[in-house]
């Protein structure tokens, strides 16, 4: 009769190959762990994203007012006028030379001249690198003077070059502002160009601008609201007399 065979025994590993397997097994729960959490990290703010790209979406389509601070904004026109008009615009923007130009003179003489609207600007810079320059030097001549922001305005607009091209220098922008003689420092229009002085407040105009779903220049909001055709005149005659009535009902 055969005998059975032994049973093969298993080789036993030593403490130190315990402990190495261990370490290993530790290490890889370990990586597991982080990557599970930068994982999760990045959905949740991807999310945020997403949500706040909807809310900003519908700010901008439901026709639901958006709340602006007034006295923080550049105007043209009575502080208390029952129609106010918020103008979004990068003082490099083609679009926005043609809303300066052509409609911005028609609210004035027809809406603003006889107090029934204000309007209002917030500085973007996205065309080019310069926009940013332009809106510093925008911001100074306003903190400077009030009064003599919409010349600024109006002088950078008649004098736009290419978008493709940096021409809003800080040299041309202290430049024109002299040609403009306006009631200014010179030299500290230039030092707040280079010492980026109203970055902040640029940024700021930034926030706002992507809180109120804004996605080109120009934009135009009436009473917060924001109007379909900001370059039609009639259209946006015919919205400021709305508006205007709206607040006599009220």
């Amino acid at each position: 009769m055969s005998k059975p065979n032994k049973s093969t025994s298993v080789p036993q590993l030593s403490k130190q190959e315990k402990r190495r397997v261990e370490q290993e097994q530790q290490k890889q729960k370990t990586r597991i762990l982080i990557i599970s959490s930068i994982a999760l990290v990045v959905i949740i703010f991807v999310g945020l994203f997403m949500l706040a790209s909807k809310d900003a979406a519908k700010n901008a389509t439901s026709g639901e007012p958006v709340a602006f601070n007034y006295s923080e904004l550049p105007r043209v026109g009575k502080e208390d006028a029952p129609v106010k008009i918020v103008e979004f615009g990068d003082l490099k923007c083609p679009a926005c030379s043609q809303f300066a130009t052509s409609v911005k003179p028609k609210i004035v003489q027809d809406f603003v001249n006889d107090g029934k609207a204000a309007l209002y600007f917030v500085n973007m810079a996205f065309v080019g690198p310069d926009s940013e320059t332009a809106s510093l030097a925008a911001l100074s001549v306003y903190h400077q003077n009030h009064d003599e922001f919409w010349k600024f305005y109006d002088a950078v607009y008649a004098q736009q070059g290419d978008e493709s091209e940096e021409w809003a220098t800080e040299d041309f922008l202290v430049s024109l502002a002299e040609k403009e003689k306006l009631a200014i420092d010179y030299e500290l229009l230039r030092k707040d160009i280079k010492d980026r002085t109203y970055a902040d407040e640029l940024n700021k105009g930034m926030q706002l601008a992507s809180e109120a779903g804004v996605t080109t220049t120009p934009s135009l909001y009436i009473n917060g609201v924001i109007t379909a055709d900001p370059l039609n005149i009639e259209a946006i005659s015919t919205e400021i007399n709305d508006a205007a009535k709206a607040v006599e009902v009220k």
